[in-house]
């Protein structure tokens, strides 16, 4: 049945020839409206989002193939680094979105590059003031509404959080000396 379709669809002299060049078939059939007012390349029309991976064979022929968009930075003013410098501007703290509450510790970062981002302090306690130099790396804390950014412990000004037994590596602590 497919086949039969495709048959009467496309004609075995068209599969031949280049599919970009302007034939006429010799008798009516349900492809032939497309290649009647065909030029160089076949029209190209945006679809909806919603049909941009469920087109049939008659609108790919008809509208031809919509790219994809390219994927939204997840930590923008990065941009294709892991880590980036910059200077404190202040530090402070704000409320999480809704179902949490506390205080989650933030800096106001101004990149090597110029910019200046909000970032999240992670950990217990930090020694983070006005001027110092840190690292910053992406990663957003989930209930910090714009904040895309974390800074790196253990690096730079940023010292590790103290007394930390379990995942040291992300809190910049080192392993803790054996009692003797």
């Amino acid at each position: 049945m497919p086949v039969q379709f495709l048959r009467r669809l496309i004609r075995p002299s068209l599969l031949t020839q280049s599919p970009f060049t302007a034939v006429l078939p010799l008798r009516p059939s349900i492809a032939a409206p497309i290649f009647q007012n065909a030029t160089s390349a076949f029209p190209t029309r945006a679809l909806p989002g919603s049909r941009a991976n469920k087109c049939t064979l008659i609108q790919v022929l008809r509208q031809g193939r919509i790219s994809q968009k390219a994927r939204k930075l997840r930590s923008p003013q990065l941009k294709n680094r892991p880590e980036l410098k910059g200077v404190c501007l202040k530090v402070g703290t704000t409320k999480p979105k809704k179902p949490n509450s506390g205080e989650r510790k933030i800096a106001r970062v101004r990149l090597s590059t110029g910019k200046v981002i909000t970032a999240y302090i992670p950990g217990e306690g930090h020694n983070v003031q006005q001027h110092s130099v840190v690292m910053v790396r992406g990663g957003r804390a989930q209930d910090c509404p714009g904040v895309k950014y974390h800074l790196v412990r253990g690096a730079l000004d940023l010292g590790g959080v103290g007394n930390r037994i379990t995942s040291r590596s992300k809190y910049g602590t080192k392993k803790p000396k054996a009692a003797a």
